[in-house]
């Protein structure tokens, strides 16, 4: 099964991409040796567009408020292009040390759900069902071998009165 994805960036400045997508946009790193650094990434989703050419791949990274955002990578000295809307978005595009352009947007399209998350939640509601189960079994253990019943004190309520 897939567990995530790797994107290359290719450029003719590679040094002073990587620093712009360490220093600029903050994307936790890793140094692989030599200084050969591989970012991680937010959450990511694929689409499929029908083209006349194979092989040709976009990369744009999605943001919440892309207004903020070009005003945040202005502030750093990134020069972004206009926003211009899409039905699916807004979109706007910076230019990358290296003369590489890299696409930004706001999505207005239907996202799917990350499925790690998904899974994590899954995850986390069949512990807490099983739970309760469990302590019961472990209770009647004890009750069987005779070890008496643990009481736990209960937590008062704020602002009552101790007795």
């Amino acid at each position: 099964m897939i567990s995530g994805a790797h994107v290359i960036i290719c450029s003719k400045d590679a040094e002073a991409d990587r620093l712009f997508l360490r220093d600029i946009l903050g994307f936790p790193h890793v140094d692989a040796g030599h200084g050969w650094l591989i970012f991680g990434l937010p959450p990511a989703e694929v689409a499929v567009h029908p083209d006349d050419d194979n092989d040709r791949h976009q990369l744009y990274f999605m943001c919440d408020d892309i207004a903020e955002l070009t005003r945040t990578l202005s502030e750093r000295g990134v020069a972004c292009a206009a926003l211009h809307e899409e039905r699916w978005g807004i979109l706007s595009e910076v230019t990358l040390p290296g003369g590489g352009r890299l696409g930004i947007y706001e999505p207005r399209h239907p996202r799917p759900a990350n499925p790690r998350t998904a899974t994590r939640r899954k995850s986390a509601a069949r512990r807490r069902k099983g739970a309760p189960r469990q302590r019961r079994k472990v209770a009647a253990q004890r009750r069987r071998k005779g070890v008496p019943r643990q009481r736990r004190p209960r937590a008062r309520k704020q602002g009552a009165r101790a007795r």
